[in-house]
């Protein structure tokens, strides 16, 4: 695989923000209502944010679970929120208000708005309209490699070699994933550790380039992996 289509990287693993303090139930976009005050709790505006100031918002996946995507919020775009039923958030590179979705159409309907025990961040319970990254995959907290590999997808930049195996179609992503499994069976069984590791990570790209030629997120075979736990 070439250089360019892959660099360091981290991978930050989903996590469910289940224990906020108050919730309220928010409108969707053809039915936004503004929240009342029997959806606060002990007097206080749920995601009350002061002017001038910013609030972590974390975007959950109302159905999955699935930690979507880190925002910041004023108090404008809380209000927004609220009365719109999608997702606006504050822009601090270009200070600006901004609606997810707003040119891309991966827009975010808001179920529930939820506070953290210490009122500092926000979380939002959506329902995703399209991959919340704007490289493409579902969750901005995907692996890096599926993240790089998405964002190749997206963009087919000239001379990645990720765009060019897309080019030629899911049959030849699907014969790479056949030749390097056969690579990688083959050094677990005669060759060195090291030989298994680097087999096993041609193996595990080519993974990820079939899933995108197919039009597919690793998230659907991580779903696959939990259905299976007993």
């Amino acid at each position: 695989m070439a250089d360019q289509d892959l660099t360091e990287g981290q991978s930050l693993e989903p996590s469910e923000a289940d224990e906020a303090a108050s919730l309220s139930r928010v409108g969707k976009p053809d039915a936004a209502r503004t929240m009342s005050r029997q959806d606060t709790s002990e007097g206080q505006s749920l995601g009350r944010v002061s002017n001038g100031e910013l609030k972590a918002a974390v975007v959950q996946d109302f159905d999955s679970c699935r930690v979507l995507m880190l925002a910041w919020m004023d108090e404008e775009a809380l209000r927004r929120t609220r009365e719109t039923g999608e997702a606006w958030f504050w822009s601090r590179s270009r200070q600006a208000l901004w609606r997810k979705g707003e040119t891309s159409g991966n827009t975010l309907a808001v179920v529930e708005l939820r506070d953290d025990c210490d009122g500092d961040a926000i979380l939002l319970r959506v329902k995703p309209g399209g991959p919340a990254c704007h490289t493409g995959s579902l969750s901005c907290f995907a692996p890096w490699l599926w993240r790089r590999v998405a964002e190749r997808a997206k963009e087919r930049p000239e001379g990645s070699y990720v765009a060019r195996l897309l080019d030629e179609g899911p049959a030849a992503a699907a014969r790479k994933v056949g030749e390097e499994g056969v690579e990688a069976a083959l050094a677990g069984a005669t060759e060195s550790d090291e030989r298994l590791v680097e087999e096993l990570a041609d193996l595990w790209f080519h993974s990820y380039v079939l899933l995108a030629a197919r039009g597919l997120d690793p998230s659907a075979v991580e779903d696959e992996l939990l259905r299976r736990v007993r």
